[in-house]
């Protein structure tokens, strides 16, 4: 049989067959030795791994702000919880099945129930699961308490649920705010699983559920978040924004069965369930003279519903809101924290609608165009430059965001400068939930602080350096290149940073001193009361605004003040801020050593007035 030539035009044992034949001799040799120092890199950088751990501990970055520059001065927050006859113990509900509810509520309100001046308490609860195997003799309500603190004597707050209306069980989660009747007389909202209750202060202590007379939803199978009252297109009364988190049920968490190595069954995370629309409900006003206002729902036109491109389902994830003008043009607009999905920027369109402009604005992702798991919120004009921020706490491993407004003729352009500013390295490694901005020593600069604790109570199994249990983080402004330094144990005392399963929080005057008191809530726990103890001989005014009858603690306004040492300082009065949380309406204003050379105030219809200064240390603003 004829050899066949198996290249054609090319003869065996040919000069050019040899050389071929070399070449591929040569490039078998080459890739044995690629693959021999493959294996060699492999084998020097690998390292063992840990059977009971999923991740390697993670390094803090250390903050730039020891041993250089201004320290936060010394003053005393001390824990007076006890002593102030707080007893209330949050409940979840929580019998082992880990359902994901139980690990993220807890808000808390500091308002005026009964009009006497002083900041009351109502605390947020879960309870029993209605599948729960064993049923406890009586399911765990929000709780409510009374400021009963004398001029001069130290907090005192007396425990009066029983028979307030509010002792209903509910698994709630967050709460909200407003005078919506204008009777003077503070009115509550609670959001949790299963809707939200609207409860109508009768004074005296008393509440009336009045959800279904109003045209919200008297029951629902979603879980409601955030909510936040505010006035949505300046007709004069509060409209009202709910946010929710995920499309969530028992069952689905079961089947979802989240797992985490070297702990077994977890709380699920939120990507494993689907996300959901938040709602706004208008307020149409009273049909008569003394009746209740009524709310109509205009979710599906007001440019809310944002669904994911890729999928069309919806995908908000909300765990916090922060209502605030952001382009100074009078109207109300929403920022809005979603977990692990984009956070929302809704601009007002003037006409009852919203345009959502997260990405073009810059606070939609963080600096590297990756999603963040957001909790905490609070928007606050912080720099001497009156810059507006946006500062949110993120999930564990991930900083604080402060989204700043850069100086464009874009007014709504925003860069995170949470590490220039100092808010970012320091707070890597906790996870925060209560953030809110507060000048808790008068001096006129808006500080930070944030509540913290990690969802998992076995986390150590995997992060050894991350703890279930974390304290909270206090940044003062120090108004230098870098905004913030956080503050230690000798600056702040060791009180405020107990570690606690943090997760709502805010801040009040409980005692009129002047100063701001703060209370922070935990998971399945006692929550944390501390006064204020400083005493750095700072001059302060407390504003109280008075509106008129739709919104008559003029939630929206803004508040603008000159000092003679030449400063300016904006606060809005907003008590939205934080985790599921309510602060104090009356605005404390810390001037350090100086006084109020001008004051200005922007009503929420837009209307501005001037008042006379000097103001006395508590002044009572009221629109004409």
């Amino acid at each position: 049989m004829a050899r066949l030539n198996p290249q054609p035009g090319r003869t065996p044992g040919s000069e050019d067959d040899v050389i071929t034949q070399a070449l591929r001799r040569s490039l078998a040799v080459l890739i044995l030795l690629c693959v021999v120092a493959a294996a060699a890199v492999w084998w020097l950088q690998r390292r063992p791994v840990d059977a009971t751990a999923a991740l390697s501990p993670i390094q803090s970055p250390v903050a730039n702000d020891s041993g250089r520059g201004p320290r936060p001065p010394s003053i005393r927050f001390t824990d007076i919880t006890r002593e102030a006859g707080i007893r209330f113990i949050h409940s979840n509900g929580a019998r082992g099945s880990k359902l994901l509810p139980e690990t993220l509520g807890g808000g808390v309100a500091c308002f005026d129930l009964d009009g006497d001046g002083d900041a009351d308490l109502l605390f947020v609860n879960g309870t029993e699961w209605p599948d729960a195997s064993t049923q406890t003799n009586h399911s765990t309500t929000a709780a409510l308490y009374r400021n009963d603190t004398a001029p001069g004597g130290p907090i005192r707050f007396t425990d009066i649920t029983a028979g307030s209306g509010l002792d209903v069980p509910f698994y709630g989660m967050g709460v909200a705010c407003g005078d919506l009747d204008g009777d003077s007389r503070t009115d509550v909202l609670l959001t949790g699983l299963g809707g939200v209750r609207l409860f109508r202060n009768l004074g005296e202590g008393l509440f009336a559920d009045i959800t279904a007379q109003s045209g919200l939803p008297a029951s629902s199978s979603g879980w409601s978040t955030a909510a936040a009252w505010f006035d949505l297109d300046r007709d004069g009364d509060l409209d009202l924004f709910v946010g929710h988190y995920v499309e969530w049920s028992p069952q689905m968490d079961r089947e979802v069965n989240n797992q985490l190595v070297g702990v077994g069954r977890a709380y699920g995370r939120p990507w494993l369930f689907p996300g959901t629309f938040p709602a706004l409900y208008r307020n149409d006003g009273p049909s008569a003279p003394g009746a209740l206002p009524h709310f109509t729902e205009i979710s599906a036109r007001s440019g809310l519903r944002i669904r994911n491109p890729a999928t069309g389902l919806p995908m908000a994830k909300t765990l916090a809101v922060a209502p605030i003008d952001l382009n100074d043009d009078g109207w109300m607009d929403l920022v809005v924290a979603n977990d692990t999905v984009q956070n929302f920027v809704f601009t007002n369109r003037h006409d009852g609608t919203f345009q959502e402009v997260g990405a073009q604005s810059g606070v939609a992702f963080d600096s590297y165009g990756q999603t963040r798991g957001a909790m905490g919120i609070d928007a606050a004009r912080f720099r001497p430059d009156r810059a507006l921020g946006i500062a949110i706490g993120n999930f564990a491993n991930e900083m604080n965001a402060l989204y700043v407004a850069q100086p464009t003729k874009d007014t709504l352009v925003f860069a995170d400068e949470a590490i220039t500013e100092g808010l970012g390295p320091a707070s890597r490694l906790l996870l925060k939930f209560g953030l809110f901005f507060f000048d808790y020593d008068l001096d006129g600069r808006l500080d930070v602080l944030t509540t913290n604790g990690h969802i998992e109570e076995e986390i150590e199994k995997v992060q050894a350096n991350v703890h279930y249990r974390q304290p909270a983080q206090l940044f003062w402004n120090g108004g230098g290149n870098q905004t913030f330094i956080s503050a230690t144990a000798a600056e702040a005392g060791a009180d405020i940073f107990q570690p606690i399963v943090g997760r709502g929080s805010a801040y009040a005057d409980f005692d009129q001193d002047g100063d701001l008191d703060v209370v922070m809530t935990q998971i399945h726990g006692p929550p944390l009361l501390l006064r204020n103890d400083q005493a750095l001989g700072n001059h302060w005014v407390r504003l109280r605004v008075i509106g008129r009858d739709g919104n008559p603690e003029a939630i929206g306004a803004w508040i603008h003040l000159r000092t003679e040492d030449g400063r300016r300082i904006s606060r809005q009065v907003m008590p939205t801020k934080s985790y599921l949380s309510q602060s104090e309406l009356p605005i404390s204003i810390g001037l350090g050593h100086s006084s109020i050379s001008e004051a200005r105030i922007r009503w929420p219809d837009g209307h501005e007035a001037s008042f006379t200064a000097p103001l006395q240390q508590t002044t009572l603003l009221r629109r004409d």
